[in-house]
């Protein structure tokens, strides 16, 4: 059967979302996303900004209407907003979003949102301020609970937060942080850790809290239904009975989300990669520096990296990760 689209992989699925990681930098230094003394990429190795937005609009043009925001914390890069301002004006695009651990939020929620971005996602996987301290290793709580508030000001749509949940840490908040996010109005997700990159802080086998453990202590307090909502991301949703808000379950473990995937991911180094959970990938960068000016080209390589993405990742939970790249490297 011939591709729909020139952006269909060879299991029949068509990519419709691209993720970017501006940055691999951040100002927290989360335990299941970092190692305590990073190495970041020279800045001569990452994509520029005009780089991200001629590959961006390559995408747009196959067919792409979903763009996602990334880092790192994109908005520790100087011209973040201009960029993103710049995609928002894409013809095609149907939503540009952005994923941000909150920390600058406070100070630029309104110039985001007039910038064109839609919707944000927040990292919040505590309410205590001690417990943040130690999960992030540098990271202040009222700034983030700042940003919250400061975001929901500003208008987006849907704001929602990410919670990754991992046992002894902040598995007994789960109620808590859903009960915030319905004070809030807000949505939420629960998401399982992923095995990315080496860490030392804990051991991911004996810290795994799954998708069902974190839905049945919710239903000790919320009534939880079903619902056939979805993003255009990996999470499935329930509705907290008497709400606004959604509570969302991010499975990579319990329940592998990989038959729908319609997503790759551009990392801050210009890799393509066609899956997070498997090395796969094309340099771009490499094809946007050998051939100036030629979106042709680019445009062909992205079409031809269809061919290599995987069925679906092998994730682990083995002491040794699967993928050597941290989270912040590949944008999430």
């Amino acid at each position: 059967m011939a591709p729909s689209s020139p952006l269909t992989d060879r299991f029949g699925r068509q990519i419709t979302y691209l993720r970017i990681s501006i940055t691999d930098r951040c100002d927290f230094r989360c335990v299941y996303c970092m190692a305590e003394d990073m190495r970041f990429l020279p800045r001569a190795q990452i994509l520029t900004l005009e780089e991200i937005a001629t590959i961006a609009r390559s995408f747009v043009s196959l067919g792409v209407d979903k763009i996602r925001i990334t880092g790192g914390e994109p908005l520790v890069r100087k011209g973040a907003v201009d960029l993103m301002e710049e995609l928002g004006a894409l013809s095609g695009l149907r939503e540009l979003v952005m994923t941000t651990n909150g920390s600058r939020l406070a100070a630029t929620a309104e110039t985001l949102r007039r910038a064109g971005v839609r919707r944000v996602n927040i990292s919040l996987d505590t309410l205590d301020a001690g417990r943040f301290r130690a999960m992030t290793r540098v990271g202040e709580l009222h700034r983030v609970l700042e940003g919250i508030d400061a975001a929901i000001a500003a208008g987006f749509e849907r704001i929602k937060l990410n919670a990754v949940i991992l046992k002894h840490r902040n598995h007994d908040e789960v109620t808590p942080l859903a009960q915030f996010a319905v004070d809030k109005g807000v949505d939420i997700s629960f998401i399982e850790e992923m095995p990315l990159g080496e860490i030392s802080d804990h051991d991911r086998a004996e810290q795994y809290y799954s998708s069902d453990e974190v839905r049945r202590d919710l239903g000790t307090a919320f009534e939880l239904i079903p619902s056939t909502e979805l993003t255009g991301g990996p999470s499935r949703y329930y509705r907290i009975a008497g709400t606004n808000t959604r509570v969302g379950f991010i499975s990579p473990h319990s329940h592998n989300f990989c038959g729908t995937c319609n997503r790759v991911r551009l990392t801050a180094e210009g890799q393509l990669l066609l899956c997070l959970g498997n090395e796969h990938s094309v340099d771009l960068k490499r094809v946007l520096r050998a051939n100036p000016g030629d979106e042709a080209r680019l445009r062909a390589a992205i079409v031809a990296a269809m061919t290599i993405k995987p069925e679906r990742h092998e994730f682990t939970l083995q002491e040794k990760p699967v993928i050597f790249r941290h989270m912040s490297v590949t944008g999430g």
